[in-house]
């Protein structure tokens, strides 16, 4: 079985108007979510050091960067945009794999639609498409795959090259291509986990995807077999995976459906500990000063991925179940301000933190968490979340993720500005120019 030519099948014969409205709006709120955290990373320190790299090899003024006024080529506009929308960490996440989705899709599509004409219905067909396409190859993948790698520099790149592929109207031979190109590029480590270089991991995926799809517009060839080859990207990037659903019902289900949305800017498997934290917060009036210990009972997981117990940066703290939980009973919130150096450094936090034992429970889901505090007046209070806010069985509200983008936007767009990138998003299944999203997106 040639999977690159089966999904290249797949994505010219797609049709939007047989995806179902529940898959369009899903959709819809996912570049939403992803245009929010572009524009609340941009001003961020990393991507001004990638912009001051770029700027002197940067090609024509062709596209945004995102909550800046900066112009750039596509191929970098879509490196850019790629690592502002995941470097605070506040990215969607397939659920499933722990893949971000929209960040390599999003990032090179809206890059390519302000190159050529190209419709918000366009767009948000070609979007669901190279999720579809990057979801299943990181399902087929993952439990062998995501101790090393970074699903989406590995799959997320996959998806890039078939949602910009289809955009520019390649056949099925030259999408196929596009696909293995696009395996041959597949990287990111996660030794990078906390540094400038995990946001680079991500915004590369979305800039190799479109180049992937450019090349192989101009007839540029590669390995129909990429995908499961006997040296291909399977073989290559686990030592086992499971093909059995890799193309069965493409067309019937979609993966976007089962997208979520973050509440708090940090790993997914710190969330449940935050939800725990605040609530004893807000039900107990628990503080800093109040507290002798807490115990945190998480999934096995949290503790693997996110287990740094004294994170010497604010991006590392973003995988430290330690501060999370600290700056969560200080501050009642895990936004984009918890987690920056001086937050770190803080005496405050940093003493609570110093307070926190995190230990796994077998029992637990990855969405839940038990967080045990024991003040120094001999109460011991605890609170038990089963499942965390932004999870599939308790997904953020229209109206939270409009919030959250408005939050992101801020001391960055203007209010009016703000709300006008929401409602552009909002309205994308009928712009008649999808790049409307990215003038709606700069100061």
């Amino acid at each position: 079985m040639e999977i690159a030519r089966e999904f290249a099948r797949y994505l010219v014969a797609s049709r939007l108007d047989v995806v179902p409205q529940s898959v369009r709006h899903e959709a819809v709120r996912s570049v939403l979510n992803w245009a929010g955290c572009a524009v609340g990373g941009s001003r961020h320190e990393a991507i001004n050091r990638a912009l001051a790299a770029i700027a002197p090899i940067s090609g024509p003024a062709q596209a945004s960067v995102l909550g800046r006024t900066e112009r750039t080529d596509i191929a970098h506009a879509a490196l850019i945009n790629g690592m502002s929308a995941h470097v605070l960490d506040f990215d969607d996440t397939h659920l499933r794999t722990l893949l971000h989705p929209s960040v390599p899709v999003a990032s090179a599509l809206l890059a390519l639609a302000e190159r050529q004409p190209m419709t918000g219905a366009d767009f948000l067909h070609a979007f669901i498409l190279g999720i579809e396409i990057e979801c299943r190859i990181a399902n087929a993948i993952y439990f062998a795959h995501n101790t090393d790698w970074y699903v989406t520099g590995t799959a997320g790149v996959c998806g890039a090259a078939a949602a910009t592929g289809k955009s520019l109207g390649l056949d099925e031979g030259r999408l196929a291509c596009a696909i293995g190109i696009a395996c041959a590029q597949a990287a990111g480590m996660r030794e990078m986990a906390g540094t400038m270089t995990k946001s680079f991991i991500h915004g590369r995926a979305a800039q190799n995807g479109l180049l992937a799809a450019l090349l192989a517009g101009q007839g540029f060839t590669s390995a129909e077999s990429a995908l499961e080859g006997k040296h291909g990207f399977f073989a290559v990037m686990a030592q086992r995976c499971d093909l059995s659903q890799i193309v069965s019902g493409l067309g019937e289900t979609f993966e976007i459906a089962l997208n979520t949305y973050k509440p708090y800017a940090c790993g997914v498997v710190a969330h449940p500990v935050i939800e725990a934290c605040i609530r004893l917060r807000e039900a107990h009036g628990v503080r800093a000063d109040d507290v002798e210990s807490i115990t945190l009972e998480v999934h096995p997981k949290a503790l693997e991925l996110a287990g740094i117990k004294t994170p010497p940066s604010g991006l590392k703290s973003k995988w430290s179940l330690y501060h999370s939980a600290a700056v969560a009973l200080v501050d009642g919130a895990a936004g984009e301000h918890q987690y920056t150096d001086a937050r770190v450094h803080d005496p405050v936090v940093a003493t609570l933190r110093g307070r926190v034992v995190a230990q796994p429970n077998l029992q637990f889901a990855e969405v839940e968490a038990r967080a045990t505090c024991r003040l120094k007046d001999g109460r011991s209070l605890t609170q038990h979340i089963d499942k965390v806010i932004g999870s599939s069985e308790r997904p953020m509200s229209d109206r939270a993720l409009e919030e959250k983008v408005a939050g992101l936007c801020e001391g960055i767009l203007s209010p009016q500005r703000a709300r006008a990138l929401i409602a552009t998003c909002r309205a994308l299944p009928t712009l008649a120019a999808a790049g409307s999203v990215a003038r709606a997106a700069v100061p």
